[in-house]
């Protein structure tokens, strides 16, 4: 080959062991992707989560957590429907959201919590 390739980017994985630390703990906004492998809206947003996430690094946590493996955390937020995004601020839930949600959708209300965490009121530029 005459070029290499770069390696893919990879979101993280929040998992029954981890959430507290990733998530709980996070001193910036959290967006997580609930999701399995065969789920054919989850194929479809999967991609921009992961776009997402390598955006935002530093600046919000994207991740995503597999249904199939982590039962804890399925069964604590009472998942029925995937994908199922939530957002999470200061360690406490803010916002949930079930189905496909499109991306200008989900950074919008990602840089809100960033610019509420920053300090800024984003009120007082409307």
């Amino acid at each position: 080959m005459f070029w290499k390739k770069k390696p893919k980017y990879q979101t993280p994985q929040i998992t029954d062991q981890n959430f507290n630390e990733w998530v709980v703990n996070s001193e910036t906004p959290v967006l997580i992707d609930f999701y399995a492998d065969w789920c054919g809206p989850c194929k479809i947003l999967g991609p921009i989560i992961d776009e997402l996430s390598q955006e935002y690094e530093g600046k919000a946590l994207v991740a995503k957590v597999n249904t199939e493996i982590n039962p804890m955390l399925n069964q604590h937020f009472k998942i029925k429907s995937i994908p199922t995004i939530m957002f999470f601020n200061k360690g406490q839930l803010v916002e949930r959201f079930q189905g496909l949600i499109p991306k200008p959708n989900l950074e919008e209300i990602l840089d809100a919590y960033i610019d509420e965490n920053n300090g800024i009121n984003p009120e007082v530029f409307e």
